[in-house]
Formats: C-alpha cells, structure tokens, sequence
C-alpha cells in the first residue's frame, strides 16, 4: 500500500487497520452528504414541477419511478458488484489483480449501459402501458421518462468512476461533484420550468444536463489522479476467471436490485390504478422515505467498504466487531427518523410537493408512519445484506430479495384492490421483517459452516509488496 500512499495526488484509505467504527463513520459522512444531493435530483423535479405546475405534474413523474429504478438499479447493482471485487483485491495488497478488476469493471460497464439503454428506449410505452398509468397523465409521464432513460449512460458512468474511488476508500471527492452537480440541476429546473415553460420535460432534460457534468468531472479526476491503480494501454486483457468473477458478483448484486424493483413495478402499478391522488401521495411519501433512509443506505455501504478490505486482508474478527457497532448505530437512526415523521410528517409533505390537497397530505403521512416504524428492522437488513455481500456470499441477499418480489405481487394481486392504499402503505414494512428473519437465519447458518471449516482467518496481515 506504501505505493499509493506515497502519491499525495491520491487520496485512499486503508480500512485494514485502527477503530472500525471510526474509519466507517469517516467514511459514511462523505458517502451520505453525496447521496443526499443525488435524492435532491429527483426531489428538487417534484418541488419545482409541484409548485409551478401542479399535482398532475407530481403524478407524472412519480408514475414511471419504479420503471426508471428497475433500469438504473440493475446497472447499479452490477457496478457495485463489481466495486466488491475491486475492494477486495486492493485489500489483499494485489496491484496486478486490481487493475485488472477495474479492468473488467469498465469493460463491463460499457456493454449494460448499451444494451439497457436500447431495451428502455424501446419497449418503454408498452412498459408504461403495463403499469396502468392514467392516460391524462401518460404523455407527460413518457416524456419524462424517456429524457431521463436516453441520458441513463451518464448516471452509470458516474457511479462506475464512484465506485472505484470508494472501493480504495476515497469517498469525499465525488461529494464534491454530486454538489455543484445537484446545485447545476436546481438552477437548470427554475430555468426550464418556470422561465422557458418546457413542463416535466424540463425537469428531466435539468437532471440529465446535470448527470453528464458530475460524470465527466468524475471521470476527469479518476484518470488524472489514479494513474497508478488504472489499466494501462497494454493492461486491458481480461482473463475468463476475472471476467467470471465481477460477472457473478455484479450479476447477483443486480438480479437482487432486479428482483426488488420487479417487485416495485407491478407493486406500483396496482397503486396507480387506485388513480392520481393515490400516485400523488406514493410519490410524495417515497421522496422523503428515501432521504430519511439515507443514513442508514449509507452506513450499511461504508460499512460494506470496510468489510470487503478486511476479508480481502483475512481480518474477520474486524468484521464482527464492525457489524454489531452498525447495527446499533441503524437502530438508532431508524428510531430517531421515525420520531421525526410521526411529528413532522404534513408538514414535510407539504413543503416537498407544495400540495395543499388535504387527500394526497393525509395519504401521504399514513404511507411515511407505517413505513418509518420499521425503519429499525430495515437498517439491521441492509447493514446484514451488504456485509455478506462484500464477503462474497451471493444467494442468500438474492433469495431474500426474490422474497421481496413475491411480497410485492402478493401485495399487487390481492392486498392493494382488498385494502387500497392502506394495502400500499404495508406491504413494504412487513416485507421488510419477513426479509431480515429469513437473512439472520442464514448468516447464522453460514457463519457455523465457516467456523466448522476454520473459514474465519486468523488475524494477519498480508503487506501489499507489490506497491
């Protein structure tokens, strides 16, 4: 590791040695500070669409969000996959092996992104149709949608450049970027919306015109600063096993994404039969759902960060200590969130959408308490999942998100047209405790195995020579 640290240009972090709880939060703050302002992206299009051109505006963005989050999410998993991998090699101190990884990972990157971006474009109406989108919101719906879908390259291409500044524990310089991007993409929507006129349209071609300057400026960084750790010229020959495995780590990480938002896409479907009040209130209760769970996403991908280097250096005791220390910080925050929704909650509904229709604001508060409760119990499965994950076992997180799949279709068929959007509201929650029984039981499971096995490594350290 001496190599890179040497280079005062590049900014790593090594996760192998001091406190772990430290070194995650250290970590974590960056992380957070930057998905933050990635939900600003889409929370900033709901505000400005809902004050200036009402809550149809809201309902025809918030309509295609699960079909968008199948598509980015898949491309995302992988590329976290990938991310795992790298990580793990730069934790196991071998150069040759890394560059390799990153090697593969871009390679990788580039075939998903075309194809996805192909498949969205053409097959989005008939998507749209399936997701019985209202036909008084569907045009402005598509073209948001299909906006945001064409300029889909250039979110995969800024988590891909991400993605490898985190897996050497660089998390604070995409910050910077995802900032000046997400204030760009403010700027471009009052502009758009509000001075030009051009409707949800605007609000898509704003977010798009804002993920090209944060990927680029991203990427720019990456090959100036981490020469060192990149494929050269001559470096870019894969070999089958690397392939194989960024390939099965990228393809679980993204069939378990695939499968939840699947998942979402027929759960959301159902709730937009239920018609443009119900959409509404989805949309709004899911924007601030997805800000308040920012913490505990985040805590739950430093702590993977930090887990993948140590298995990589063969430090297993670091783990466990580190994952009980997450776990209690999840619980904490799930408890605090809740707290704040049960007293704030209109409040927050009205301010993100600018809705004064007491309806879609009631709607909306009963969506966020029953999910919020239960915040606790997601915290503990994402810090679960994602450690297991980094430690490369694959089915369980993959199985347990096919478990999601099947609450979202049983919830689709029968609880939401039995219950309504009460039916809406639940069905997430008590997926989410069915999802962490199932987790628990097989850690439990697998760590036995491994200690039968002598899998857990005693603690050492493998100095990066190589460097």
């Amino acid at each position: 590791m001496d190599g890179i640290t040497k280079n005062r240009s590049m900014k790593v972090t090594n996760m192998t040695e001091g406190k772990p709880i430290r070194l995650i939060l250290a970590f974590a703050v960056p992380l957070f500070i930057g998905n933050i302002f990635q939900q600003i992206y889409s929370m900033v299009d709901t505000m400005v669409a809902g004050y200036n051109l009402g809550d149809n505006a809201i309902a025809a963005i918030g309509a295609t969000s699960a079909l968008y989050g199948l598509l980015v999410d898949f491309a995302w998993g992988m590329n976290s996959g990938y991310a795992i991998v790298v990580t793990q090699h730069f934790g196991a101190h071998d150069r040759t092996k890394l560059k390799e990884a990153i090697a593969g990972m871009m390679k990788l990157d580039m075939a998903v992104t075309a194809i996805l971006t192909v498949l969205s474009l053409v097959f989005l109406k008939p998507m749209m149709r399936f997701m019985n989108i209202p036909d008084s919101i569907f045009a402005e719906a598509y073209s948001y949608i299909a906006i945001i879908c064409a300029g889909m390259v250039f979110t995969i291409c800024y988590n891909m450049f991400a993605g490898i500044l985190r897996a050497v524990g660089n998390s604070r310089t995409s910050l910077y970027f995802l900032i000046f991007s997400s204030l760009l993409n403010m700027g471009l929507d009052v502009l758009f919306i509000m001075v030009l006129g051009m409707g949800v349209a605007g609000a898509a071609l704003a977010t798009v015109i804002a993920e090209i300057v944060s990927a680029a400026l991203c990427g720019v960084y990456v090959f100036r600063h981490y020469r060192s750790v990149l494929p050269g010229r001559g470096e870019f020959h894969v070999t089958k096993e690397m392939i194989s495995e960024l390939f099965s780590q990228g393809f679980a990480m993204g069939l378990m994404l695939c499968a939840v938002d699947i998942g979402s896409v027929v759960y959301q479907r159902a709730n937009n039969g239920l018609g443009e009040m119900f959409i509404s209130a989805h949309t709004a209760s899911r924007r601030i759902i997805s800000i308040m769970m920012q913490p505990l996403s985040t805590i739950a991908s430093a702590s993977s960060t930090f887990v993948g280097q140590n298995w990589g250096a063969k430090k297993t005791g670091r783990i466990k200590q580190a994952l009980r220390q997450v776990m209690g910080m999840e619980i904490a925050w799930g408890l605090f969130a809740c707290t704040i929704v049960y007293v704030f909650g209109g409040m927050l509904v009205r301010f993100t959408t600018g809705t004064e229709d007491t309806g879609i604001v009631s709607n909306a508060v009963m969506s966020l308490r029953w999910h919020l409760t239960l915040f606790p119990v997601l915290g503990c499965l994402l810090a679960l999942r994602t450690a297991m994950q980094a430690m490369g076992q694959k089915k369980a997180p993959v199985i347990s998100s096919c478990v999601e799949l099947g609450m979202k279709a049983f919830a689709a068929v029968f609880l939401i047209p039995q219950l309504g959007f009460f039916g809406t509201c639940i069905t997430e929650p008590v997926t989410w405790v069915f999802m962490l029984v199932f987790l628990v039981l097989a850690f439990a499971v697998q760590n036995r195995k491994m200690f039968a096995e002598g899998a857990w490594f005693p603690e050492r350290r493998k100095r990066f020579t190589t460097y």
